[in-house]
């Protein structure tokens, strides 16, 4: 393993490493999994990017309103509250679905194509 590797061992409930010897090594580790820091869950995602598209009327799903559903949920976690063992948001974040939300539908209305983002 590199030095200060990030590691994101995302299988669930059986990540594809040995979690608790990659705690030791890894500077930043990420799992599927609720018993560990940094628990990286669909449920942080779908239901803003859901409502975010239903509240748009959209037709389609773009690229662009991908990247707007990550970047709101990244901003989520706020500069002073980053650190190895919190680089997502909690999936108990009421603010999480919101933020995503308005960041789906307004990249679904502001008219841009994905080239053009």
């Amino acid at each position: 393993m590199a030095r200060s590797p990030i590691v994101f061992a995302l299988a669930n409930p059986d990540p594809e490493t040995d979690v608790d010897a990659a705690q030791h090594l890894a500077a930043v580790l990420a799992t599927g999994r609720s018993d560990y820091p940094n628990q990286i869950n669909n449920v942080l995602a779908f239901p803003g990017v859901f409502r975010g598209l239903l509240d748009a009327r959209a037709r389609e799903v773009s690229t662009s309103m991908l990247l707007s559903a990550a970047e709101a949920l990244a901003a989520c976690v706020k500069d002073e509250q980053l650190n190895p063992t919190y680089i997502v948001p909690s999936v108990f974040d009421p603010a999480v679905p919101t933020a995503v939300a308005a960041a789906v539908a307004a990249a679904a209305t502001d008219g841009r194509t994905d080239t053009e983002a």
